[in-house]
């Protein structure tokens, strides 16, 4: 019996249900434009997003395994916090499939593939400052597409967008035995 050693240990959170999803879903509606994939991880999303539409994808992660890993799968790539680095008005969609599952402290552990699956003890803790922050970097006419559980709370994030001054419909989901998968599409208030 060999013991597991670093090499053998997940850095990157690989694509699951709630990515392909995402990803779906934004095939669904994207054919162009410039694309933002925040948390892009391993790419997955960014990567069928540039490879079936007509669209100039860019990720963004902290990550630097992620950065590393969705840069090795021909991903552009800028290390950086959520929206933060870009500037205002720069992109016409925004992918992001956050860590959305509420964790209770005494059950988080500290390693790199943590800060992908949680989202603190409401599962909202990397969606509240996403959702401050996307209105500003998506055009007018611009879409974000937020993967979410029904364990995040489906009612408290639309108010968090509504808070932010943004609208939000469910654009798709998808049923298991102990959560349903959301896929939300963001616009500007007004439009």
């Amino acid at each position: 019996m060999r013991l597991a050693d670093e090499r053998d240990v997940p850095t990157v959170y690989e694509p699951a249900e709630d990515s392909h999803l995402l990803a779906e879903a934004a095939l669904d509606t994207i054919d162009g434009g410039r694309v933002l994939e925040v948390g892009v991880g391993s790419g997955y999303v960014a990567g069928r997003v540039a490879a079936e539409t007509d669209a100039t994808v860019l990720g963004s992660d902290l990550a630097p395994a992620a950065c590393r890993r969705a840069r090795s799968e021909g991903i552009d790539v800028v290390r950086g916090d959520l929206t933060r680095p870009f500037a205002a008005g720069s992109f016409d969609t925004v992918l992001f499939n956050p860590p959305y599952l509420p964790t209770p402290p005494d059950v988080e552990w500290d390693d790199s593939l943590e800060h992908a699956l949680s989202g603190g003890p409401d599962g909202r803790r990397v969606i509240r400052p996403f959702l401050a922050d996307v209105g500003r970097v998506l055009r007018s006419d611009g879409r974000g597409y937020l993967l979410v559980s029904s364990l995040t709370g489906l009612d408290a994030v639309a108010d968090l967008a509504a808070d932010a001054g943004m609208a939000t419909r469910e654009i798709a989901s998808e049923s298991f035995p102990f959560e349903r998968l959301v896929v939300l599409e963001i616009t500007h208030g007004n439009t």
